[in-house]
């Protein structure tokens, strides 16, 4: 099995163990990952270093993953996907997900494996991703 393609991964999350934890996990499996525990932070990295990836808790203090997330798309150059990763998973949640310009709503908690299938794929904003993937995650794909 060929070695997949090092990532850029940016993780916001205000749950420090959490954004620890997955940003370790992360680089473990050869991605460069950096983290946020807050959407400002986010925005501050996401504007000098271009994430492949974003993995948006929308749960955050201040400014949440909604904001955070339009505030992305309107970069110069603006992040390749935005993942929601979150406890939030009703409709409502995920149109709110489609609406702000997530690629796709992964409800917490996200197994390993579904994320490293997720890294597996070409990161770019408005991407797709198949439903087979994200169903069993817990996701919605962006309409």
């Amino acid at each position: 099995m060929a070695m997949q393609e090092s990532k850029r991964v940016l993780v916001v999350d205000d749950n420090v163990d959490a954004a620890e934890t997955l940003t370790e996990f992360l680089g473990a499996l050869g991605h460069e990952a950096r983290m946020a525990h807050d959407g400002k932070v986010a925005l501050q990295i996401a504007a000098v270093w271009r994430a492949d990836l974003v993995l948006l808790d929308i749960g955050l203090p201040g400014m949440d993953g909604f904001e955070v997330a339009r505030a992305l798309r309107r970069l110069p150059v603006p992040p390749g996907s935005v993942v929601a990763l979150s406890g939030y998973g009703e409709d409502a949640d995920r149109k709110r997900s489609v609406d702000a310009g997530i690629d796709a709503h992964l409800v917490k908690p996200i197994e390993l494996g579904r994320l490293e299938e997720l890294l597996a794929r070409p990161q770019q904003a408005g991407a797709r991703y198949p439903l087979a993937l994200l169903r069993s995650a817990g996701a919605s794909p962006r309409a």
